[in-house]
């Protein structure tokens, strides 16, 4: 089963940021600065929850994930231009 997880990030240090951001990229749509959307499976999400905070400094950097179900549609408003999430490039691990 996979639902839909909206990703946001602060990332102090400009190196570690863009690590993350292009590591996303292989999971996801870029929908705002520092927001993504991808759609995962359970085991895609633990293994982009270990990636990530290897990738970052916790005692300086924030990321939050949020579950937002199946139907991404029905849950995420948006006012403006709209980005639908997109097929995903590969994730080469």
């Amino acid at each position: 089963m996979r639902n839909y997880y909206i990703i946001a990030y602060d990332i102090t240090d400009n190196k570690r940021l863009n690590k993350v951001h292009n590591y996303l990229l292989g999971y996801g749509t870029h929908l705002q600065y520092s927001i993504f959307i991808c759609e995962l499976s359970a085991t895609e999400r633990e293994i982009l929850i270990t990636d990530i905070y290897a990738l970052i400094k916790p005692s300086e950097d924030s990321i939050i994930i949020y579950n937002a179900g199946k139907n991404v549609n029905k849950n995420l408003l948006t006012l403006g231009i709209k980005k639908k999430p997109h097929d995903r490039k590969a994730v080469i691990v």
